[in-house]
C-alpha cells in the first residue's frame, strides 16, 4: 500500500478520489489519521500560521431560500429582522478596522438568492474600497451567473464563497430552493472568471458519515480544489426547522478536518462557524488536524463567535502567529523528515 510519502504525491498531481478511497481515510484510526493529516499539512504550510478572516453582514436577512438552517431565511420565524445593503463607506470603515485588529481577509455576505443589478455598483465599490486598504476581498451573494462573475473580478475580487452544504444525496432534505447543481454552476462561474473558491459545508444538517465524505469528494474532484474550504458546525438556530439538531460528536468533526486536509493538501481549511461551542482542546485537534484559517471578531453574520481576547488567549496557549496577508505557502516551521526516514503507514488508498 502507498505510505503517507505517496498518497501526498499522488494528491499534488490531482488525481481523482472515489468515495470508497475517501471513506476509507476517513475512517482510519482517530490517531493514524492525525498523523497522516499533519504531515501532508507540514508539506505545504507552516503548522503554526492560521489565516485570520473578518466576515461583515452586509445585507442582513429576507432571504427567499428555504435553507432549513438559516436564520437568515424569511420562510421562519427566527426573530431576525431583514434590513438594507449597508453603505460602501460604512463596510470600508468596518474593514479598516479588522485590518487593524490583524484580519488579512474580509468577507462580506448578503442574504440573497442571487444579487440584483440595481445592487452592483455598489457591491464592486465595497470590492474596490476594502482592496485598497491591503487586504484580501471575499464575497458571498448567494448564486453568480458569468457577467456577474466577471464584474467582480474586475474590480479586484479574491475569493468568492459559495458553500455546497452538504453531500448531493441529502442536499434536498435541507434546501429545495436551488439545487445541487445550482451550487456547482456558480463555483463553475466563479472559477472561469479567475476569482479563488471558497467553498465547503456544514455538519450537523442530520447527514451522515458517508454524506460528509461524499461532501469532501464533491470539492477535492472540482477541476480544481477551493483554495479555502471553509468546514461549518451547525449552530441551531431558534425558529427553523434544524432548531432540535443533534450535535455533531467532537471526534467525528475533527475526523472531517483531517481528512479534507489529506484530500485537499493546499487549501486552506478553515474552522468557521460553531466555535463558540468548542473547547480549547477540541479546537486545538482541529488545528493540528490541518485547519489553517478562522473568522475572527464577535459576530459571525447573525451568530456568535469567539471575540479577538478568546481567540488571542488560545493562540498563545498553543503558540500559533497570525498569516501574513497574501501568505499561502510557507516554508515549513521545522525541517521536514527525508522521505525515506517515514514509516510507511497506509492510507489505504
Amino acid at each position: 500500500m502507498p505510505n503517507t510519502s505517496q498518497r501526498a504525491d499522488a494528491a499534488a498531481s490531482r488525481d481523482v478520489w472515489t468515495v470508497e478511497d475517501a471513506r476509507a481515510v476517513h475512517d482510519l484510526p482517530f490517531m493514524e489519521l492525525l498523523f497522516q493529516a499533519q504531515t501532508v499539512h507540514r508539506r505545504h504550510f507552516d503548522p503554526n500560521r492560521v489565516q485570520m478572516s473578518r466576515l461583515l453582514s452586509i445585507k442582513t436577512g429576507g432571504c427567499p431560500e428555504d435553507c432549513t438552517y438559516c436564520s437568515q431565511s424569511a420562510r421562519y420565524d427566527s426573530g431576525l429582522s431583514a434590513s438594507k445593503l449597508m453603505e460602501v463607506q460604512r463596510v470600508i470603515a468596518e474593514a479598516r478596522r479588522a485590518r487593524d485588529a490583524g484580519a488579512t481577509r474580509y468577507c462580506m455576505g448578503a442574504a440573497w438568492r442571487s444579487p440584483k443589478e440595481r445592487d452592483m455598483a455598489q457591491i464592486v465599490a465595497m470590492v474596490e474600497g476594502v482592496k485598497a486598504l491591503g487586504m484580501e476581498t471575499c464575497m458571498t451573494l448567494g448564486m453568480l451567473n458569468g457577467d456577474q462573475a466577471r464584474r467582480l473580478k474586475a474590480a479586484g475580487l479574491d475569493y468568492y464563497n459559495h458553500n455546497i452544504d452538504t453531500s448531493e444525496a441529502h442536499y434536498s432534505n435541507v434546501i429545495t430552493t436551488r439545487s445541487f447543481a445550482d451550487r456547482l454552476d456558480t463555483l463553475a462561474h466563479v472559477r472561469d472568471s479567475g476569482i479563488k473558491v471558497c467553498s465547503g459545508g456544514i455538519l450537523g444538517l442530520g447527514e451522515g458519515a458517508q454524506d460528509r465524505v461524499e461532501m469532501l469528494v464533491t470539492l477535492a474532484n472540482l477541476p480544481e480544489p477551493p483554495e479555502s474550504v471553509p468546514l461549518n458546525m451547525l449552530i441551531p438556530v431558534e425558529g427553523t426547522p434544524l432548531a432540535d439538531a443533534t450535535p455533531v460528536d467532537p471526534i467525528d468533526f475533527v475526523r472531517v478536518i483531517a481528512t479534507a486536509r489529506i484530500m485537499m493538501p493546499e487549501s486552506h481549511v478553515r474552522l468557521s462557524a460553531g466555535r463558540t461551542e468548542m473547547s480549547d482542546e477540541m479546537q486545538a485537534l482541529c488545528f493540528f488536524a490541518g485547519a489553517n484559517s478562522i473568522f475572527v471578531g464577535d459576530t459571525l453574520l447573525t451568530k456568535d463567535n469567539p471575540g479577538e481576547d478568546q481567540d488571542l488567549r488560545l493562540f498563545a496557549k498553543l503558540g500559533l502567529q497570525p498569516m501574513e496577508v497574501h501568505e499561502h505557502m510557507p516554508a515549513p516551521a521545522m525541517p521536514a523528515r527525508p522521505r525515506d526516514a517515514e514509516p510507511a503507514i497506509p492510507i489505504l488508498r
